[in-house]
């Protein structure tokens, strides 16, 4: 049994060796640097983080994450390679383009030849259009004037350069199908122009394929599941001025709203904040109904800029976004009736309440294709068809930059833990000090609480603070793991298909929550504790523990029902962001021209955890204010058999061992 805490308590040895009182002057005296390698590793990360990130900027293009590359391996957009305005992706061999759609074909559509223009061009109805390569070699033209041409510099050509470009080797390729902007590359439509295939059969071009194949081989590559996640990205980095207001300016003063609500309107704040609550959790699911389609005319459309209304082109991110759109409906319904179910209990709790991702993520080199199909197009600089080097680019990553971007992302979550913590810590040193001081005028509180709590922080306690948050880090990471084998063996189709197998499995699963939540509330125990004492973080998290348990009735009335409050209020800030966010990515600013996002869903989806994340920060100035004072009447309590000696009338009143028994043993018709 350990021995009395005089730090807690407010005793401090004197010069003489008796016993004096005064608890701020313990929570000053006798510390000194504890776990100091951890805080050595956690700087130590912090510079190889830098580093990792040094490779992201060097390597990285977020134009990538867009726009698609050009024959000649170049991001389209991209201003340093002379394509500033030609950011669409348009492939010039239809042949090529029907060839990669067929099931028993080799030949991919990354090999196709590409070029990137400044709009998706259209047949012509009384001639034949034509798209060229850019202008080189013996073609005197300017880009500018290539532009002004549309593309089109075939009347320039040499005898030779017009007999390769009727077989589709180039330099110039007809125009004989429509296509469309989807996500800045040209959608063919398998809808060939009967009269431009006419002037080409005219000329005696070779055949063109017109089969609807020639449609579905640019829409499977759209659509696939890496264009999908790569625009997602590119979505969260158009809408950054979305994600500073909605992410972290508007969290931050509704934040600030609810706590100073919460001072002064303490019984009526649970009722608003259940209300609240429920209705913008409604209205955030109506907004994700509009952009799903199946409330009104405003669903999302993969096509930018203007459209025929009567061509329908699907995508990944509508089907994502009514995924969405029902999960919230569930979330929804469950949330509402939770609500109802916890108002007899809220007035129980009235009394006592509380940019580097986007370069790695892009980065990779861009090289050019190894394949052997059999293909050949005009060269204008050798002058002479070229067979040998008529693959397409393509950007291949290599197994290093997965284990860069999961150590960024480590490094980042044990960076956010981090700072929790510290927040947190300096919170129950402020607190503490002004409960052992008996008084709000008591000599004994420091000038200045939470700087001299930040000050004991920075010069003792970090390296606690470091080993707390990395042991959550490595819990929170190895639980990710784990639930990623559990989906891959679940899509598999190789999971336990036994009765004694999907026991185990499960029971594993939650056996991993709980100890996570365990982490977590033990961590945040002892931080109050490290705060308080001084000691390790084993050491704190040892005489916390032991706290919760030999008092475990009346921390758990207290806890219950006030951190349901104080999560809900979270959510009302998260919600409320979000809401925001579908308003902003609602302007013409994020619907049109090169700011268009593929869907909302991402960037709502991080505003939302983003309020979060400031509301919890903010809210952890309530809950840790709470957590400590209640630690702290536990200490007092036990320090002197049962009376605590330096809680104010009504915390005694609400955590009295006899008002607890009595209100536990007569029931809710007592309350």
């Amino acid at each position: 049994m350990r021995g009395p805490l005089g730090a807690v308590i407010g005793r401090y040895p004197s010069s003489d060796g008796s016993a004096q009182m005064g608890g701020n002057g313990i929570i000053r005296h006798n510390r000194k640097c504890r776990d100091v390698v951890f805080l050595v590793i956690f700087s130590a990360f912090w510079v190889a983080m830098i580093v990792n990130s040094s490779f992201g900027f060097n390597k990285g293009n977020p134009l990538r994450l867009t726009y698609g590359l050009d024959y000649k391996g170049n991001v389209c957009g991209d201003k340093h390679a002379g394509l500033r305005q030609l950011e669409l992706r348009y492939w010039l061999n239809p042949n090529q383009v029907y060839q990669s759609g067929l099931k028993d074909s080799g030949f991919k559509l990354a090999n196709a030849r590409s070029i990137c223009l400044l709009d998706c061009p259209m047949p012509s109805d009384d001639a034949l259009n034509w798209v060229c390569d850019y202008p080189e070699g013996d073609i005197r033209l300017s880009m500018d004037d290539w532009i002004d041409r549309n593309f089109d510099y075939f009347e320039f050509l040499t005898p030779e350069m017009r007999n390769t470009s009727l077989q589709l080797q180039g330099p110039c390729y007809p125009v004989i199908f429509p296509s469309i902007n989807v996500y800045w590359s040209c959608q063919f439509i398998a809808r060939s122009s009967n009269m431009s295939l006419r002037h080409w059969q005219q000329m005696g071009g070779v055949h063109i394929n017109e089969d609807i194949v020639i449609d579905k081989s640019i829409h499977r590559t759209i659509n696939s599941p890496s264009s999908v996640l790569k625009r997602y990205m590119a979505d969260i980095g158009k809408s950054w001025p979305v994600l500073i207001v909605c992410g972290g300016l508007l969290p931050l003063f509704l934040s600030v709203i609810w706590l100073l609500l919460i001072r002064h309107f303490v019984a009526a704040m649970p009722w608003i904040t259940v209300a609240l609550f429920n209705i913008l959790i409604i209205s955030v699911t109506m907004f994700y109904y509009i952009k799903a389609g199946w409330i009104g005319n405003d669903a999302i459309t993969p096509i930018i800029g203007e459209q025929d209304p009567y061509f329908h082109v699907s995508a990944r991110e509508l089907h994502h976004i009514r995924g969405v759109a029902v999960l919230m409906t569930f979330i929804m319904v469950v949330a509402v009736l939770t609500s109802i179910a916890i108002i007899r209990r809220i007035l129980m709790a009235t009394s006592v309440l509380k940019a580097t991702a986007f370069h790695l993520f892009s980065s990779g080199e861009i090289l050019q294709n190894n394949c052997s199909d059999n293909c050949c197009t005009y060269d204008l600089v050798s002058k002479r068809v070229n067979c040998d080097r008529c693959c397409g680019y393509s950007i291949h990553y290599t197994p290093h930059i997965g284990v860069a971007i999961l150590f960024h992302l480590f490094g980042g979550y044990w960076a956010t833990q981090f700072f929790i913590a510290c927040s947190s810590t300096v919170i129950a040193g402020s607190v503490a000090s002004y409960y052992w001081a008996r008084s709000e005028t008591s000599p004994e509180i420091p000038f200045l609480p939470v700087f001299s709590s930040m000050k004991r922080l920075i010069r003792y306690n970090l390296g606690s603070i470091a080993l707390g948050s990395l042991i959550l880090s490595f819990v929170e990471s190895i639980r990710f793991m784990l639930e990623s084998v559990r989906r891959k063996l679940k899509v598999a189709g190789t999971a336990p298909d036994n009765w004694f197998g999907r026991m185990a499995f499960h029971i594993s699963r939650f056996c991993l929550r709980c100890v996570d939540w365990t982490i977590r509330s033990v961590n945040r125990n002892a931080y109050i504790m490290i705060a308080i004492t001084g000691k390790s973080f084993c050491k704190a998290s040892a005489i916390a523990t032991e706290l919760i348990i030999n008092n475990i009735l009346r921390i758990g009335r207290v806890n219950v029902i006030g951190d349901v409050i104080l999560f809900l209020g979270k959510l009302c800030v998260s919600l409320s962001s979000a809401l925001f966010a579908f308003l902003m990515l609602d302007t013409h600013k994020y619907r049109a021209s090169h700011n268009k996002i593929s869907s909302p869903l991402f960037p709502v989806l991080v505003c939302w955890c983003l309020g979060y994340v400031v509301a919890t920060l903010f809210f952890a100035v309530v809950e840790m204010s709470i957590d400590t004072i209640i630690l702290s009447f536990c200490q007092d309590s036990e320090e002197h058999q049962g009376t605590a000696q330096y809680a104010p009338p009504l915390l005694i009143e609400t955590l009295n061992d006899q008002n607890e028994m009595q209100r536990l043993t007569q029931g809710p018709q007592s309350i």
